[in-house]
């Protein structure tokens, strides 16, 4: 049993939104291709009636070794969510608790080799920080558990066929273009090359947005891309990365040639992706040394507890981090986005 390869540890994300319903979709999705068959993580109460109701049955486990099995459903249980908070649609402290529990123990299974990598359903900002847990999305967290410094753990959000690793991200766009540095710059762009290589893309090719409209126009609109994009640009070929920029992003995002891009901040990311990708977009953490991702959308508070949420943008993540060919910096993290 433990000789199997190790598998994708899903955490079902906030348990009073869709992310329970879509993870027990997610492994009956996959039960005809068992190597993105994934184990989920959360509480035993919240996923068995799920379970029961797909026609599947509940394993649990202690290890992400365990082989697949037709018709069940395998658990790394994590006991949290007193059942009594269990109110799907609700916005509450103890949802936010459990899921960051969730995505404890599934970075402790993963540290301990019982994993391949993590995809973790959509969680909620807002019922996390009511908990009392300063939390502004994924990566930072995930830097803060696994012991990396924030200013090294990126996201990427892939869709449509684009690639977007953000320099900056939650946070205020003040506050975003006074943290904008060089080294900053360069770190988001040398993570998505680590990124990219895992993923068999041996030397990819990376466009770096300007910050001010038309990358400032050689000053014209500002000097900040002459001080902290174009540095950064100019660093990275010299370590021999296939960078260009900084260039606009209304113009660069129209070619095709560039495998990833880096923006400066969440909007300017974000929105070519969900523009194109909507709800599939998968967003990946990077940077922090382990493999981990989500989805694009939000946990789906008003739909929650009705069956009909669409679980296709985690089984792409699953699929996305289960494929991905080596483990030393590629992530996807689910629910990222706000």
């Amino acid at each position: 049993m433990n000789g199997s390869p190790p598998r994708v540890l899903l955490t079902i994300g906030d348990p009073n939104g869709i992310g329970p319903e879509i993870a027990v979709k997610a492994v009956v999705a996959a039960q005809e291709h068992p190597a993105f068959n994934p184990v989920l993580v959360g509480d035993r109460h919240v996923i068995e009636s799920l379970a029961h109701q797909a026609g599947m049955t509940l394993r649990e486990t202690v290890v992400g070794h365990r082989a697949p099995l037709a018709g069940v459903v395998d658990i790394l249980p994590v006991d949290s969510l007193p059942p009594g908070a269990f109110a799907p649609g609700r916005v509450s402290a103890e949802a936010g608790t459990a899921t960051v529990a969730y995505l404890e123990r599934a970075v402790r299974c993963l540290q301990g080799g019982g994993s391949r990598g993590i995809v973790a359903c959509p969680h909620s900002e807002t019922a996390i920080n009511a908990a009392g847990i300063s939390f502004n999305g994924y990566p930072g967290l995930l830097a803060e558990l696994v012991g990396a410094r924030p200013d090294e753990v990126f996201l990427m959000l892939v869709g449509a066929g684009l690639r977007i690793v953000h320099a900056t991200l939650h946070e205020s766009l003040k506050d975003a273009l006074g943290r904008l540095t060089p080294e900053l710059v360069y770190r988001a762009a040398h993570a998505v090359v680590q990124t990219l290589q895992d993923q068999g893309i041996a030397s990819p090719r990376i466009g770096v947005f300007g910050i001010n409209p038309h990358a400032g126009e050689g000053g014209l609109f500002g000097d900040d891309d002459l001080r902290v994009t174009a540095p950064a640009v100019e660093r990275l070929r010299a370590a021999g990365i296939d960078a260009c920029g900084p260039v606009g992003a209304d113009l660069m995002l129209g070619d095709t040639s560039f495998d990833a891009f880096v923006a400066m901040y969440h909007d300017q990311g974000h929105i070519p992706v969900k523009l194109l990708a909507g709800r599939t977009a998968a967003a990946m953490t990077i940077g922090a040394g382990v493999r981990f991702s989500s989805v694009g959308h939000g946990a789906g508070f008003d739909i929650a507890g009705k069956g009909t949420a669409d679980a296709d943008a985690v089984v792409a993540a699953v699929r996305l981090v289960g494929a991905t060919t080596t483990g030393a910096s590629s992530h996807v993290t689910a629910g990222v986005t706000s």
